[in-house]
Formats: structure tokens, sequence, C-alpha cells
């Protein structure tokens, strides 16, 4: 009698037959888009503005404790990075100490609707590298200097002072736990690539949903053919830039004379 029941139970109730916990028995999930997908860089391009908006789509009523969270990353392309310390040395300054990062973003942006700290869980944040200091890459490196988790922190705090990095806590607009949306400014010095816009959806600390859109910033017009000129044809670059300079020079005297007379 006791074990028909129980399966009874098991049956009426999927979620607790799986393991999981009420909270993630609501189903919700994320339905989000961008005001755009892709970003020319152009020869007067100041900087871009992207807006995240999206909704939370439930199949039963949300749970009754706990409140609901959006945190939006925006990560731009990564590649390895050499930091170094100037050192001075008989009154000169030189590079002394140096060590190599496996892989930084060029450009990382954080939005919350709250503090992050009390919002997330270390644990999931770790599990989904969501903050700075878990995306940042480096194995390894306290075999290359003493005090190496330093060089991480310059960086970080170089990126930051460059409004490369940024954490912009509170700055996600969330509206009956239901409808969200925010917006991210991306500088004027953006790196050419794909920039991957993560969401997150978080309740007592845990990552109840997650969702990834890419962002196409791709140089466009002149910027696109200097570009591929520069890399592609190297000679032809360099001996048309030299003729745009000697036409300057012979431009400049020909005003200045002109000017005398």
């Amino acid at each position: 009698m006791i074990r028909a029941v129980l399966f009874w139970l098991l049956l009426a109730c999927p979620a607790l037959a799986a393991g999981e916990e009420p909270a993630l028995a609501a189903g919700e999930e994320i339905v989000s888009g961008l005001s755009q997908n892709r970003v020319s860089i152009t020869a007067n391009f100041d900087g871009s503005e992207i807006l995240i908006y999206g909704a939370v789509r439930r199949s039963a009523p949300p749970p009754a404790g706990g409140q609901l969270h959006v945190i939006i990353t925006v990560e731009g392309p990564t590649k390895p990075q050499v930091i170094r310390r100037k050192e001075r040395v008989a009154g000169i300054w030189i590079n002394r100490s140096a060590v190599t990062i496996d892989s930084a973003p060029s450009f990382y942006a954080v939005a919350t609707t709250g503090p992050i700290e009390s919002i997330l869980s270390q644990t999931e944040n770790l599990r989904h590298r969501i903050t700075l200091d878990t995306v940042i890459r480096a194995v390894g490196i306290t075999a290359e200097a003493t005090d190496a988790p330093d060089f991480v922190t310059a960086l970080a705090r170089i990126r930051q002072k460059e409004d490369s990095y940024r954490l912009e806590e509170g700055t996600v607009q969330l509206t009956g736990e239901t409808l969200f949306r925010a917006d991210v400014v991306l500088p004027a010095n953006l790196t050419e690539g794909n920039y991957r816009v993560r969401i997150f959806l978080i309740r007592d600390g845990r990552v109840v949903d997650d969702q990834a859109r890419t962002i196409g910033v791709r140089k466009a017009g002149l910027e696109r053919i200097l570009y591929n000129l520069a890399h592609d044809e190297p000679l032809a670059y360099g001996a048309l830039a030299l003729a745009l300079a000697v036409l300057a020079g012979w431009g400049a005297s020909a005003a200045f004379r002109l000017i005398r007379t």
C-alpha cells in the first residue's frame, strides 16, 4: 500500500522524481531579443548602444519564495595577453617581470538587477563563469612570478580605466518578474569579432535558465578597405601610405608659399 502511494506521488510530481527542487519546477525560461545583432565600425564610429530585452516564460505560477533576478553579460573576442611590470633599476624603468594570461576578453560588461554578491552564489558563479575574475583564464601563471595574481588584478584595473571592463549593478530593469531590459554601451575602441551576450535568470542564488546570443562587430566602408589592404597587401598599403604622405607634404608646402605671396 505504501509503495503504491509513493508510486502515484512520483507520477503526480515529475520534478520530485527527477530530484529537482521546487524552485525549478516552475519551468521559467528566457525569451529575449536584441535591438541589433550587427555593429559596423566606420571612420566616424564613436560607439554604439545595444538594447537587450526579453521576458520570462513560465509553465506554472512562479514560486512563492525567492526573488527573481537577471544578470546580463557582454563578452568581446578573447586572446592571450602578456602582462609586464616595470621596475626601477639604477634609475631606469625597465620591464623585469611578466606573466602570460591564457585568455582575456577585449571587452566585458556585466549588468544586473541588484548587487551581484547578494543575488548570485559563488558556486553558480564559478560554474557559469559570470563575473570578470572567473572569465579571465590564467592557468599556471604562479610559476612565472611570485606575485602572479597581482598581474591579473592590474589587467582588470587597466581595462576598467579604458572602459573595456564594467560592472553595472542595478541597471537591468525587471518589471513584475516578467519583463526585463538593459542598455549596454559599446565603446569606440571595439575589437572586431563576435561578441557573446549571455542572459541568466537567478532565483535564490541559483541559475534557473540561461540563453546566449551573438553580436557581430565588423569594420565597414573605408575602414574595411584599409584593413584588408594592410593585411592582405602590405607592400601596396605601405606604398600608398608613402604616396599620401608625400602628397600631403607637397600640398602643405604649396599652401604655405601661397600664403606668403
